[in-house]
């Protein structure tokens, strides 16, 4: 795992006599596309607001590029390009006037970087049009190459495909993890849609009622495609299978009319593969039983809604 560029120690926000956050610690390496997910109410929102300093901590630490976000704002927050909410431009402007006036802001932002974000987002036919011609999937492309223009290690993106169409929401969804891959930046996203989370996140934290429930990877690597699992086999005989596995020394069981579950890793995956083509049984299809997201999150929240 690369660096981590947050680190959330304790975090908690109390507000009145509701605690809003509980004792929230959580690490986020550089180069991933990390989810943030939770059911309503959950505190997503609050915990990002305090990660951009509109929102103060009861108690805890959040560093940002091993800058406490309290005690040195200014140093914790010039590593972060940040959308809460809609991204608001000068909708009488061009994309790329939006750009620059934005760039004069921020010292040492020189117009190859702009045309360099500009390409990155994918803007490139249409970034001298107003942005009012734009659809709202090119404002938040354009919010993105705003966020990042100053080359920030973190970039927070509060719930980016809301009101996004299937398209906008791919064409986002493949900007922020080829950012994520190309400039090393961390992605740090909250979202309410499971699907998306799941094609969009090396990982995802889940909190409810404030408290990080579970950490769990999406994108898993050739390590753990090592580690046992459940693997489905269709066949055509299944009571022949299911006795020459058996007999190989397999716990295995019917898993419907034409397939059969085994608890393996790769190697013995083969083995059974190689058993039951030796026993004149034909295989028509072997794979590995995965949890969707929506399983593991309902799993872990107790079957809570998410938003």
């Amino acid at each position: 795992m690369q660096q981590p560029i947050v680190k959330m120690q304790n975090v908690t926000k109390v507000i009145g006599k509701r605690t809003i956050i509980d004792n929230l610690t959580l690490e986020v390496p550089l180069g991933e596309v990390f989810g943030f997910l939770g059911p309503n109410g959950s505190g997503k929102t609050t915990t990002i607001r305090m990660m951009v300093g509109l929102m103060s901590l009861t108690k805890g630490e959040i560093l940002i590029g091993g800058h406490s976000i309290a005690s040195h704002y200014e140093k914790a927050i010039r590593h972060v390009g940040a959308i809460v909410e809609n991204p608001e431009m000068y909708k009488y402007l061009s994309g790329y006037e939006n750009l620059i006036h934005y760039a004069r802001m921020i010292p040492g932002i020189t117009e190859h970087r702009v045309h360099e974000v500009v390409k990155l987002v994918g803007l490139e036919g249409r970034i001298r049009d107003k942005v009012r011609t734009y659809s709202l999937g090119m404002r938040q492309r354009l919010g993105v190459a705003q966020a990042i223009l100053h080359k920030p290690q973190l970039l927070i993106l509060d719930e980016p495909t809301n009101g996004l169409d299937p398209a906008g929401i791919r064409e986002l969804r493949d900007y922020l993890r080829l950012l994520s891959k190309e400039e090393g930046i961390a992605v740090f996203v909250s979202s309410h849609l499971l699907s998306e989370m799941e094609l969009m996140c090396d990982r995802v934290a889940i909190i409810q009622s404030g408290k990080l429930i579970d950490v769990r990877p999406l994108r898993e690597g050739a390590e753990a495609r090592q580690k046992a699992a459940r693997i489905i086999v269709e066949v055509d005989n299944l009571a022949g299978a299911l006795e020459t596995l058996q007999a190989a020394g397999f716990a295995a069981e019917a898993e419907g009319a034409e397939a059969l579950a085994i608890q393996a890793d790769r190697d013995a995956t083969a083995a059974a593969n190689a058993a039951l083509v030796s026993a004149g049984i034909k295989v028509y299809g072997i794979r590995t039983q995965v949890k969707s997201l929506e399983d593991q999150f309902l799993e872990v929240t107790g079957g809570e809604r998410i938003g």
